[in-house]
């Protein structure tokens, strides 16, 4: 078995420069090692599709067959009768303030179709195939199934192969918000398979600040949930039994500023594993003088919307079919008093001080790959996992939920998430030293391992020669992406910032990645 934890080699694939309109995304090329025959490739170009497969290749995997039928870049990790998840990030379908998604919000469907090939290449036709996530608490499912184009693949599978492809919406609930204000509830089937307790207990990230598990707050207006699950020796998560069981997860991050942790990439992704979201610490209650984390500063008019948002967490939660009416004139008032936390003021966590998500990130990181189906710790890999990061369009500014398309053109993949989100902060400009997620990521203090290599021995494979050298050595940037707005002038490289202009990768871009080095096949 391949072990992520002490892989050190990231692929970038450059060059790709924009998705394929119509599902189920087959590709334009009947390639060697297609498994649906000629008659379904696509009759337009598929560039998400050949940068999948190029990243494959980059990464080496059965390299002695590439370029034959027998190709099988999976198949150290799958075997037949395997479960094999495919986890994109499917946060939610539109963004907070702009229009539609962009292509710039959740995985796009033909990235998933390429690995779902692949996937199905090494299962033989024996096994299970899922695709699933949990997605924001107010998310339509129904419309991402619909911008992904999943039902058109899974049509495909049924009708090309005799397959059946498992699609999860692996929330127990739906959040109801009008205007971002939670009025009441769905339920949903949620999870097939359930869901495990798993209590991280002395390795968890939160047992440094149990002092301040009073003051953690999570998804919902009701706190005593989640420090019901984040006390003094417990430290409680409810994650989906079907990802815990899963025999190989495929991670399908989309590359993405993030207001709570820098970034969202392969680490951050995994937060759609949970079952619960309630049981999540986002961030602390408070000014920074008072232990908390929800501002930036301890100006007195934060102390006074502490007070008030705790009173209307108290009382609104009791107006029942009121809430409906009420929420948008009250959202109107509070923001016309203590601002729009969606364009110019930082509460809710939403800065680089933010001291909360990062644990909570970690910890599910450190589950997935330390503990089995049963919750229980393990020695070793817990479950194998490859990432491949949509990258082709990738999102800047105030995302997740909000971000700007920025074209990038690439697929970064690797087996350890840590070792693939460092090789991405770098792309986008970004100082791993300055995000507590990566910087700690990197930490090896006796606590169960994310990575069991040093910065210094990534290594990036490129078809494009400015990435093919080690991660540190990296000289060039697509120019800065732009941070959330909390982040802001905290998060930037030094370096990169001299280096704005993206033009200056614009030949890089227009070469489509066929400059390949010598010897790479």
């Amino acid at each position: 078995m391949l072990n992520g934890l002490s892989s050190t080699e990231v692929a970038i694939s450059v060059g790709h420069e924009s998705y394929p309109c119509d599902p189920p995304y087959s590709p334009g090329i009947c390639y060697p090692e297609y498994p649906h025959g000629s008659e379904t490739v696509a009759g337009t170009a598929n560039q998400a599709y050949e940068a999948v497969r190029e990243t494959l290749r980059l990464l080496g995997l059965d390299a002695t067959h590439y370029g034959q039928g027998e190709w099988n870049p999976f198949g150290g990790l799958i075997r037949p009768g395997h479960t094999v998840v495919l986890k994109p990030n499917f946060v939610r379908e539109v963004r907070q303030t702009q229009a539609g998604h962009g292509d710039c919000t959740i995985t796009h469907g033909s990235v998933i179709r390429a690995a779902l090939d692949y996937a199905y290449i090494a299962l033989r036709g024996q096994g299970r195939l899922i695709i699933a996530d949990a997605p924001n608490s107010d998310a339509n499912f129904d419309a991402i199934r619909r911008i992904a184009g999943l039902d058109e693949m899974q049509a495909f599978y049924r009708r090309r192969a005799d397959f059946h492809v498992e699609i999860y919406d692996l929330r127990p609930a739906q959040a109801r918000k009008v205007d971002g204000v939670i009025c009441g509830h769905e339920r949903l089937p949620g999870d097939p398979a359930g869901y495990v307790k798993v209590d991280l207990g002395q390795y968890s990230m939160f047992t440094e600040i149990e002092h301040l598990s009073h003051l953690l707050y999570g998804s919902e207006y009701d706190t005593r949930e989640i420090r019901a699950h984040h006390r003094t020796g417990l430290h409680e998560y409810l994650l989906s039994r079907t990802i815990m069981d899963a025999d190989c997860v495929i991670n399908l991050p989309k590359l993405k500023t993030h207001k709570k942790t820098g970034i969202t990439v392969c680490m951050k992704n995994l937060v759609g594993i949970n079952g619960n979201k309630n049981w999540l610490p986002h961030h602390r209650l408070g000014t920074p003088s008072q232990g908390g984390d929800q501002f930036a500063d301890n100006g007195r008019k934060h102390c006074l919307e502490r007070e008030t948002m705790a009173c209307f967490r108290r009382v609104f939660p009791l107006l029942g079919p009121m809430r409906a009416i009420l929420a948008r004139p009250l959202k109107a008032a509070g923001q016309a008093v203590f601002g729009n936390t969606n364009t110019d003021t930082i509460r809710s966590g939403n800065w680089y001080g933010n001291d909360t998500t990062w644990r909570m990130v970690t910890d599910l990181n450190r589950i997935f790959m330390h503990f089995d189906g049963d919750g229980i710790s393990v020695q070793g890999p817990g479950r194998r996992m490859l990432s491949l990061v949509d990258a082709i369009v990738a999102g800047e500014g105030n995302g997740p939920m909000d971000p700007t398309p920025r074209a990038m053109g690439m697929v970064v993949g690797g087996m350890n998430p840590v070792a693939v989100d460092l090789a991405c902060a770098r792309l986008m400009g970004f100082d791993h030293l300055r995000m507590p997620l990566l910087r700690r990521a990197l930490v090896r203090d006796g606590l169960p391992a994310l990575m069991m290599c040093d910065y210094e021995d990534i290594r990036c494979r490129s078809n494009a020669l400015e990435f093919n050298r080690a991660l540190h050595e990296f000289r060039q940037t697509l120019g800065v992406f732009r941070p959330s707005f909390g982040w802001l002038g905290h998060i930037e490289r030094e370096e990169a910032q001299a280096v704005e202009d993206s033009e200056r990768f614009a030949p890089l871009v227009a070469d489509r990645g066929h400059r390949r080095i010598a010897g790479a096949d």
